[in-house]
């Protein structure tokens, strides 16, 4: 099984920067779409960002100008770049990819949902 684990989270004041990062790690045969979510408190998961394996890209409008997603296909890790946060950015951030567990996964192009553990994003105001 692949698992993903998030890391770069923390307490930033407004206006500031963070970059977060995806690991995938496991039986991993290869990577589908990978994406960013986050939970704020009270609400439900939104979307922020996701990447194909091609590198084509699409955000959020809320993020759009401010976040950057990119991917390392050889270190099978994905990367959230925040800047300009705003309180309303505060959040747990989610990882997800489209993991192939084995080869004939990979050959089908069939990929098995994995979800990381989150981190926390807190911005201040």
């Amino acid at each position: 099984q692949g698992q993903l684990v998030e890391s770069g989270g923390g307490l930033v004041q407004a206006g500031g920067s963070l970059r977060l990062s995806c690991a995938a790690s496991g039986s991993i045969f290869g990577i589908g779409t990978m994406g960013w979510y986050r939970q704020a408190p009270g609400k439900e998961r939104e979307l922020v960002a996701r990447i194909n394996s091609a590198g084509s890209a699409n955000y959020a409008d809320s993020v759009k100008g401010r976040f950057t997603i990119s991917r390392d296909n050889v270190k099978n890790t994905a990367y959230l770049g925040m800047n300009s946060l705003k309180p309303e950015d505060t959040a747990v951030y989610y990882c997800q990819a489209g993991i192939a567990t084995t080869p004939t996964m990979s050959a089908l192009r069939s990929y098995l949902e994995v979800w990381g553990q989150g981190t926390l994003v807190t911005v201040s105001s």
